[in-house]
């Protein structure tokens, strides 16, 4: 199923709400192809060009909370998306997560379920690690 459709999620495993998104994908019958960012890193225009698919600026996928994105002074107003995604490619941390890739879009999945909107399939029913039931309707 997965060559008919194909599906990249850039995975944080030490993230609940990424961790989620893989398990629902992957209990809606499809293998996705993971990419653990904070191993592979990313590149400016590989940024860009997801940014563009996705129709947003580099702020809207700035992880503040646990980042050193604060001290990097990139919080504060006017900053250029140029600097915070040099920054992104120095700190990949500073990505938030997950942001999936299929044939149906890019977005970042936060909330986890976001992911469905993405899908061909959804799962039968899906169950977050925390115990909250996903209404699948």
């Amino acid at each position: 199923m997965s060559d008919d459709f194909p599906i990249t999620i850039f995975h944080n495993p030490a993230c609940g709400t990424s961790r989620n998104t893989v398990a629902m994908v992957e209990a809606a019958g499809y293998a996705p192809k993971i990419v653990e960012y904070l191993q592979a890193g990313w590149t400016k225009t590989q940024l860009q060009d997801l940014l563009a698919k996705m129709g947003q600026n580099a702020r809207d996928i700035l992880r503040e909370k646990g980042t050193p994105a604060a001290d990097l002074g990139l919080l504060a107003p006017g900053i250029e998306d140029d600097a915070i995604l040099d920054a992104m490619v120095a700190n990949p941390i500073l990505v938030n997560r997950p942001i999936v890739i299929t044939p149906k879009g890019v977005k970042l999945a936060r909330p986890s379920e976001a992911v469905l909107d993405l899908l061909d399939n959804k799962p039968a029913s899906f169950t977050k690690e925390d115990g909250e039931v996903v209404q699948l309707d």
